[in-house]
């Protein structure tokens, strides 16, 4: 993705592919084995700037665009690595960057961008409401100089390794407006000193190592400065968030297909059998070269989502349409590797199986496949809604 465009790209590649080597396949087994945090993968992108790389460098971050954010995460995928460890720090900026105060930015930002603090957080999603975000019921209601926030959210990834969370709740009912998108305002939480007391995390058991909790707000109270941006305009603010996820969740699919047809094609070169490479076989060839185009069919749907968005241009049926694209090539990628591999691609120490159980997430999360076509649907084609 991106090659050619801009030579800084192929730097950040060369650079982290770099990194990358120093966590094979062996790390990420033990950390998939052990549901353990890969807190020192994690340290070294945070070392190299990587984690920074959206922060303006008035603030200590590395100022790079989205697209070099797609760029850092696609190449910890097709190196067989998980940047859903640590991608929230990235897409978080879509929102805290465009819509936080200069305040806020001061005070956060260059802890974020040095690492003494981490916003791994993104607090959206409830048991009740599921896609529908307009029906959230978590409150933050007015007390005074702040706010008290009662409610819960679920599959809030990386909370309990995360000092901030960027929270959307209901200040006002969802009917009170003239739109049920009003009345939601996005919050920047401090967690450290609230965890145990009004905010309580529980992990979440799931297939995959992806650290997702359950979180638990019982009568938090927040200054008024926690606020990002005019209150009850929330839902706008927190899009650019959510897009800027879709994109870079995209880029990370591209990596992972990569990653399926580099290891399926460099096994169906060597692997024998009846006297002959399985890859000279069209059975297995086709299926291979299949999964590369549409790949590279889906990287420029990505690199085009990234570029708008980066132009602060309307991008939302474009993030959509580019993790859908993105995601589905990469679960077809993912289940021809496994035929490629045959019974040695359910052994751990191979890898495949744990990247196939990996990238799955993608066509269900952060958005799932029908949501996206019934956006596509009503909002860019302009047929009637069917909910």
């Amino acid at each position: 993705m991106f090659r050619g465009v801009n030579d800084s790209f192929e730097q950040i590649r060369e650079s982290v592919a770099r990194l990358c080597a120093d966590f094979p396949g062996e790390y990420w087994q033990a950390q998939d084995r052990d549901a353990r945090y890969p807190a020192e993968f994690v340290q070294a992108l945070m070392d190299t700037g990587y984690l920074a790389a959206l922060i303006p460098e008035e603030y200590g971050g590395s100022g790079l665009d989205l697209k070099a954010a797609c760029v850092v995460l696609e190449t910890i995928h097709a190196a067989g690595g998980n940047g859903a460890a640590c991608h929230a720090q990235m897409y978080t900026m879509g929102t805290l960057l465009r819509h936080g105060s200069n305040a806020q930015k001061q005070r956060w930002l260059p802890a974020i961008a040095d690492g003494s603090l981490r916003l791994q957080a993104f607090g959206v999603t409830e048991p009740t409401s599921g896609t529908d975000t307009t029906r959230i019921a978590t409150t933050a209601v007015p007390d005074g100089d702040g706010y008290v926030i009662n409610g819960q959210k679920i599959w809030t990834s990386r909370a309990q390794y995360s000092d901030l969370m960027v929270l959307l709740a209901r200040t006002a009912p969802r009917d009170a407006g003239s739109k049920p998108t009003d009345g939601l305002s996005v919050f920047l939480i401090d967690l450290r000193e609230a965890v145990g007391k009004s905010v309580t995390i529980t992990p979440i058991e799931t297939m995959i190592n992806h650290a997702t909790t359950s979180v638990f707000f019982d009568n938090l109270r927040v200054d008024a400065d926690s606020l990002i941006g005019d209150e009850g305009k929330g839902f706008r603010y927190i899009l650019d968030g959510m897009n800027a996820e879709r994109i870079l969740i995209g880029a990370e699919c591209i990596g992972d297909a990569r990653y399926f047809v580099t290891r399926a094609t460099e096994y169906a070169r060597e692997r024998e059998v009846f006297g002959r490479p399985i890859g000279q076989n069209q059975g297995v060839q086709f299926p291979i070269a299949d999964a590369h185009i549409r790949t590279e069919a889906a990287a420029l749907m990505v690199e085009k989502a990234a570029a708008l968005f980066d132009a602060h241009e309307p991008c939302g049926a474009e993030a959509n349409m580019a993790k859908l694209l993105a995601s589905e090539a990469s679960w077809a990628a993912a289940d021809m590797c496994m035929q490629t591999f045959g019974g040695f691609a359910f052994a751990a120490e191979y890898d495949i199986e744990r990247k196939f159980r990996e990238t799955r997430l993608y066509r269900t999360a952060p958005v799932s496949t029908n949501l996206i076509l019934s956006h596509v649907g009503t909002h860019v084609l302009g047929m009637p809604k069917s909910f």
